[in-house]
């Protein structure tokens, strides 16, 4: 049985001393929380909502090595997260899945000078890129994969070739390069299945979400953002992984700084229900340039087609969403690259938008800006070391970066390597084909359930069959059974409907979600969880205010999807 938030907060009254608190829980700093825990470091872990519900769930979803940062002459980050890539899709191959990525080119040999420009700290926009710079740059990321290489070298097409793959291209194409990179499913889930493994493995350290500190007598006061209670913990050592919110989080923390680390950018995503564009994308991912400079992309994505993404400078942190505007230069860039589709804003089920925590930067042209990462050490009665930059990809590198730096001033010594450490379901994963098929055979489930799971779940799948094999749907069309619900609500965290509507599942990203379930996954999570009829009532408002204030999903379109059955159950589809 996974251990609850009682097991958490109870693990805190008898001993509230620890010798590491991470301050964030998104990726990166979920990611230090493992690393440290593992090395035998009592570690809390305080996330103000939930895991994986800031930038780390508005990510491009994409894990690539990055290969625009080579024109900034960033090798070494490029080098970082190729390996970190490969990682990845040894250790949690049930999210991680390779790509193969196209990139579709009007010139010859315009944008040799990007590289030189960016190594001598060029700050305005790229020229646009020729094939002859998009085969060396390619070359060199078969050069730096070339030892233990997973994925397949980068290959050219000629015009006709091209234009067989991707007969919708705009004619300006005239030649085209395709390599592989690697996407997540669900990065939310992996966030999860991080924590729920250092769970098991390092049951000294606590996280807890909807949680909050303050300065306090003798250290800090924990604040439970579920009950309202306070409790006092101290530790030896802050780690600020706060992200965007990183200089607001140095001063709450009653520390100063000069002048501040973090510089913003917003980044906003479309999620388009448009088989024509799905079709035309042939199993790859599109990776081109939008009349502005900016490089833009396009893939299949869980049956649907993710387009992105915007770059756009923000003064402060918030919570935000894709505004009109932005939306309307996705749909531009998308119709620029596919002239002959239709595409249209009643195309969209699905947006989203984050803010990257990139370095202070003077740079005119966002796409400039280092997604490198560092950390910066800030003096005071507990010293913060503060995480500064970073990127999905790259989180496991940058969390061993932090940990070493940890465990040298702690003066303890590293016990654990992570780079080989299985994630999650991706622990003794045989592989998505013989796994599914394993799993129709022992739990006598139909195939397409038995796909579905292990997409999801990976080996987890077991665990969740195991304890519920009951199939009945949680509504009509809906992929989610509702022993599928109970199970998440006692096993994954779960503290709100909307973790379950928009990190623990697709129901939402995927555009699936109507009203119906909603209410649903609101009745199930009541019984399981406790919730009066106000509560649930509550719930219910929530998530509908966030799914129309922040992605674009109105109350009246989850009314319509119900009444209408215009939304067909969505299996996870994987490019091929």
């Amino acid at each position: 049985m996974s251990r609850t938030r009682a097991d958490e907060i109870e693990s805190l009254r008898r001993d509230s001393h620890f010798d590491v608190l991470v301050v964030g829980g998104g990726i990166n700093g979920i990611g230090v929380f493992r690393e440290l825990a593992l090395q035998g470091l009592r570690v809390l872990l305080v996330e103000r909502e939930d895991f994986c519900s800031g930038c780390s769930a508005a990510p491009s979803r994409m894990i690539h090595g990055g290969l625009r940062y080579l024109e900034n002459g960033e090798v070494g980050l490029v080098r970082e997260s190729l390996a970190e890539r490969d990682n990845l899709l040894r250790n949690a191959p049930h999210l991680v899945h390779p790509l193969p990525t196209t990139v579709p080119v009007a010139s010859r040999f315009s944008g040799l000078s990007n590289a030189v420009a960016g190594i001598f700290g060029g700050k305005g926009k790229p020229a646009p890129r020729g094939i002859v710079p998009v085969r060396l740059g390619l070359m060199l990321y078969d050069l730096i994969t070339r030892r233990n290489r997973l994925l397949p070298r980068h290959r050219a097409h000629s015009a006709v070739e091209t234009r067989r793959l991707w007969p919708e291209l705009a004619q300006e194409a005239r030649w085209s390069a395709t390599y592989h990179d690697a996407w997540i499913s669900h990065p939310e889930r992996l966030g999860i299945e991080l924590i729920l493994d250092t769970a098991r493995d390092a049951p000294q350290s606590v996280a807890l979400n909807y949680a909050s500190v303050a300065p306090g007598a003798p250290g800090f006061i924990l604040t439970d953002g579920e009950c309202g209670a306070s409790l006092p913990v101290t530790a030896r050592l802050v780690v600020n992984a706060t992200g965007a919110w990183l200089d607001r989080t140095i001063a709450e923390l009653g520390a100063r700084q000069d002048r501040p680390l973090v510089s913003g950018t917003k980044g906003s995503h479309l999620i388009l229900d448009n088989p024509a564009l799905f079709s035309a994308l042939n199993g790859h991912m599109i990776y081109f340039e939008n009349a502005d400079g900016r490089v833009c992309i396009t893939f299949p994505y869980l049956g649907r087609v993710l387009a992105g993404s915007t770059d756009i400078r923000v003064d402060r942190p918030g919570r935000t969403r894709c505004d009109e505007d932005e939306a309307e230069y996705i749909l531009a860039s998308l119709r620029l690259i596919f002239p002959g589709i239709a595409l249209g804003p009643g195309q969209i089920v699905f947006s989203y938008s984050g803010i990257r925590p990139l370095p202070t930067s003077n740079h005119d042209f966002t796409g400039r800006i280092s997604r490198g990462h560092f950390t910066r050490r800030i003096a005071g009665k507990v010293p913060q070391i503060c995480m500064v930059g970073g990127k999905w990809t790259t989180f496991r590198a940058f969390a061993q970066q932090v940990a070493d730096e940890v465990l040298a001033e702690l003066r303890q010594p590293r016990r654990q390597a992570t780079q080989d450490l299985s994630i999650g379901g991706g622990r003794d994963h045989p592989g998505a084909e013989r796994l599914a098929r394993a799993l129709q055979d022992e739990f006598a489930i139909p195939a397409p359930r038995a796909q579905r799971l292990a997409a999801v779940y990976g080996t987890r799948a077991r665990d969740l069959l195991a304890h519920c094999r009951d199939d009945d749907p949680l509504a009509p069309n809906c992929p989610l059974s509702r022993a599928e619900v109970v199970w998440i609500a006692a096993q994954e965290r779960l503290e709100h409907l909307s973790d379950l509507v928009l990190r623990r599942s697709d129901l939402a990203i995927t555009g699936v979600l109507d009203a119906r379930m909603i209410d649903a996954a609101a009745g199930v999570l009541a019984e399981a969880k406790g919730w009066d009829a106000p509560r649930r009532a509550a719930e219910v408002a929530a998530i509908i205010d966030e799914l129309a204030r922040f992605h674009g999903v109105s109350h009246a379109t989850l009314t319509e999807r119900s009444e209408r059955n215009l939304t067909p159950c969505v299996l996870a589809q994987r490019p091929a």
